[in-house]
């Protein structure tokens, strides 16, 4: 099992997809799609945006949320949703944690989102503004867990950057 898990419902834009798998594969995170899909999983925008990541990913599919949790039944998850009241930063993740997204013209259904309350966050954004793109989102939620958990298992700066401080000024 993966201590940080990305669950997208019913995505539509193979590109959103693809980056978050490539997010996915550079950070250890497993991808669960629940279907339907907006897109073939073969298709070329899918595989461009993480073509060579794709075989570095855990994914997985279900047929609708009751799919998932029959498979996962002791996930902890949360919900992100601009309509929550909690900033994400808010709360103390667990490992292993499953962090939902929506679709990008609809986001969560509404009434999954009103049985979990207490698992719903937010991307604070400006006012006027609908949300961020669906990888930019999933990409802060996963690295906020990391973060957290300090940076488990990932390379961090101070690793690569020592032939910098050989250098003269």
């Amino acid at each position: 099992m993966h201590p940080i898990n990305i669950v997208l419902f019913e995505p539509q834009i193979p590109q959103n997809t693809g980056n978050i798998a490539r997010t996915c594969a550079a950070t250890g995170a497993s991808l669960h799609l629940i279907r339907p899909l907006g897109f073939a999983i073969d298709s070329a925008k899918l595989k461009r945006a993480g073509l060579d990541y794709w075989d570095s990913l855990d994914i997985r599919y279900y047929d609708g949320l009751d799919d998932f949790f029959a498979g996962n039944p002791d996930a902890q998850f949360y919900c992100f949703t601009a309509k929550a009241p909690h900033a994400y930063t808010e709360i103390a993740y667990p490992l292993p944690v499953y962090l939902f997204f929506g679709k990008e013209t609809t986001g969560l259904p509404e009434d999954f989102l009103r049985r979990h309350p207490d698992r719903c966050v937010r991307i604070p954004i400006r006012e006027g503004q609908r949300c961020l793109n669906l990888s930019n989102a999933a990409a802060v939620g996963v690295f906020e867990v990391l973060r957290q958990h300090g940076f488990p298992g990932q390379l961090c700066a101070s690793d690569r950057l020592t032939s910098l401080e050989q250098a003269e000024p």
